[in-house]
C-alpha cells in the first residue's frame, strides 16, 4: 500500500456538554495538528498517490472556515459535540467529497481509503479513516 500525506493545524474554540467531559464542558480553545493520509494499493499513471499540492491546498480549505471559529457558534454544528472524533469525520467528510470529484488531481478516483488524524497534543490524538 502507497501512501502521501499532507498536514496542517487549526485554531478554534468550543464546549463538550456532558459530564463526561469534565472541565471540557465550557468554552476552551483547541489547537490541532491534522494530518490526511491517502492510500492507493498501485501508484497512478503519474507514478503518484495524489497530487500533494493539491492536497495542502484543500486541507486548508477545509479548515479555514474552522479557524479562531467557535464552533458552538456555527450552524452546521448546531446541536452537535464537537469532540475530536467528530471533527475527524468532519474532516474527513470534506476530503473524500474532494478526491471523488477530482480536486485533488488525476489519479484521485484510485484512492483505497483516506485517514483523517487530529493531533490535539504530544499524547492524545484521535482518526477516522475510511475508503473515499
Amino acid at each position: 500500500m502507497y501512501a502521501v500525506e499532507v498536514r496542517d493545524h487549526v485554531m478554534l474554540a468550543h464546549s463538550l456538554p456532558g459530564e463526561v467531559f469534565g472541565p471540557a464542558q465550557g468554552l476552551h480553545g483547541a489547537t490541532y495538528v491534522v494530518d490526511v493520509a491517502f492510500f492507493r494499493e498501485e501508484l497512478s499513471a503519474d507514478n503518484i498517490v495524489v497530487d500533494i499540492g493539491r492536497a495542502t491546498e484543500m486541507l486548508k480549505a477545509v479548515l479555514a472556515p474552522l479557524y479562531y471559529a467557535n464552533l458552538d457558534a456555527l450552524p452546521e454544528f448546531a446541536g452537535k459535540v464537537t469532540t475530536t472524533e467528530f471533527l475527524c469525520r468532519h474532516i474527513f467528510d470534506a476530503m473524500a467529497r474532494a478526491a471523488r470529484d477530482g480536486a485533488l488531481g488525476p489519479g484521485s478516483e484510485g484512492l483505497a481509503r483516506i485517514r483523517v488524524t487530529l493531533n490535539e497534543s504530544h499524547v492524545a490524538r484521535a482518526w477516522f479513516e475510511a475508503a473515499p
